[in-house]
């Protein structure tokens, strides 16, 4: 019996690499031909966190403009959000804002803040990258988005540590750890 379980919602623009980090997280594999995803997919992992066994259930949404608005109703009774932009393509980072004003609104943010992090995808593409770490940082800075990891879903860099960190920030901001 788990000791604690947390939902973990990630979202952004389509094709930022979402479902292939979820994937690369679960099962160790990166799938270089993925389908979009329709909706939202729910996929688990358990991991341990010091002392307590945790179980993480992942809602993976779809990033297609037609199904944004499901966004507020899976996003209800998230513990930890992740906004993933790809750092080839600028625009995924510039629609941050719209995608965590409806994230937010569904989570009911105000009334119960959690922790959301920002992750840039596809650093394995050095030679495309366009969205530099600084020029990231600093837009999630001035967002008050504090937390800010670039990760490869291909070479697995950070993939674990994106996953580990939310988990730990939720479970410090629930006083468990």
């Amino acid at each position: 019996m788990p000791d604690a379980t947390f939902k973990l919602c990630i979202f952004g623009n389509g094709g930022v690499g979402k479902t292939t980090l979820i994937q690369k997280y679960i099962s160790g594999r990166f799938e270089h031909q993925t389908k979009m995803t329709l909706g939202v997919d729910i996929l688990t992992k358990r991991i341990k966190m010091g002392e307590w066994n945790v179980i993480l259930q992942i809602w993976d949404f779809g990033g297609e403009e037609r199904f944004r608005f499901f966004l507020p109703a899976y996003s209800r009774g998230s513990s930890g959000g992740i906004y993933m932009y790809d750092t080839t393509r600028y625009n995924t980072l510039l629609d941050f804002d719209e995608w965590i004003k409806v994230f937010k609104k569904g989570a009911e943010y105000e009334e119960n803040p959690i922790p959301i992090i920002m992750v840039g995808g596809k650093i394995d593409l050095e030679e495309k990258r366009v969205v530099f770490f600084e020029d990231a940082h600093n837009f999630s800075r001035e967002r008050n988005i504090n937390d800010i990891i670039e990760c490869s879903s291909l070479t697995g860099q950070n993939v674990e540590l994106i996953f580990s960190y939310l988990t730990y920030r939720i479970m410090r901001d629930i006083e468990l750890i």
